[in-house]
């Protein structure tokens, strides 16, 4: 398994991640792979053959090979045809906002096709051209070259939902919506609004993600520790509040994760 991962032009930082890569061989049995919501919106492209995302037990569709996969918040399985490359730029819970004119509450918990984002000949385009590309490199030029043509300075997130969003992060997703608005309490409501429209799943949902991430690098970290001090050290209330945290979005106990099979590729993000 392959994954790598690359900075962003600088004129994109306040908005882009990184872009990372996936190469896996064919497998003579493919397992299902467990992905564990991680609070970004990713611009994805299939470069190898298809990936299933299962939608039940059994039934499952097929990814659109060029597509933008929302806010998610429970895990889904994913599980690979054949041979696996993947090229995809993940960005901050508020930066995809500013790409595109669609609510980014319609894109949450599926993938979307981009032709269904961008205009028709422009998506059609800018596949084209990842598809063609000979290297990482190329791909990461042209989808640099997109992002900064449609980037506008004039449009901005609304600053209250930017704020929180910082806000959460540097906290881990511990702080209280209350405690980000201080004095601007009667802001909430607006906070709420802006919030699932513009990060497509709300305040409280997306702190519990961060903070989530941050359990999950404990977890996968090689110096061992206990569910006790996890979760404390990730600010929660107790372990039963974290081992209930972890299910709703994980859908199992923090210690199957561990070793679970299917949680390799998870496990490959989040280290």
């Amino acid at each position: 398994m392959n994954y790598q991962t690359f900075e962003p032009h600088s004129d994109l930082k306040p908005f882009v991640s990184c872009y990372w890569t996936l190469e896996l061989p064919k497998q003579s049995e493919p397992q299902k792979q467990r992905i564990v919501p991680d609070g970004c919106i990713e611009l994805a492209f299939i470069l190898g053959d298809d990936i299933k995302r299962y939608t039940s037990e059994n039934e499952f569709i097929l990814q659109p090979r060029a597509m933008v996969l929302g806010q998610t918040i429970e895990p889904f399985y994913i599980e690979p045809t054949g041979f696996v490359k993947t090229f995809a730029v993940r960005f901050y819970p508020y930066g995809f906002a500013n790409f595109v004119s669609e609510p980014i509450s319609n894109l949450a918990n599926k993938e979307t096709p981009i032709n269904l984002l961008f205009e028709a000949e422009n998506a059609d385009d800018l596949e084209q051209k990842i598809i063609k590309s000979e290297n990482t490199e190329q791909r990461i030029s042209i989808i640099e070259n997109f992002l900064l043509d449609r980037l506008n300075n004039e449009k901005t997130i609304d600053r209250i939902v930017k704020n929180t969003i910082h806000s959460l992060i540097s906290a881990n997703g511990s702080t209280s919506i209350n405690s980000i608005l201080k004095d601007d309490l009667s802001k909430r409501r607006q906070l709420e609004r802006n919030f699932k429209k513009q990060i497509g799943v709300s305040p409280k949902q997306l702190g519990k993600v961060i903070r989530l991430q941050t359990a999950l690098k404990m977890l996968l970290d090689q110096k061992p520790k206990n569910l006790t001090d996890i979760a404390y050290e990730s600010e929660y209330f107790d372990q039963a509040h974290f081992i209930k945290d972890f299910r709703e979005f994980a859908g199992i106990n923090p210690k199957e994760f561990i070793n679970h099979e299917n949680l390799a590729l998870s496990a490959l993000f989040y280290k």
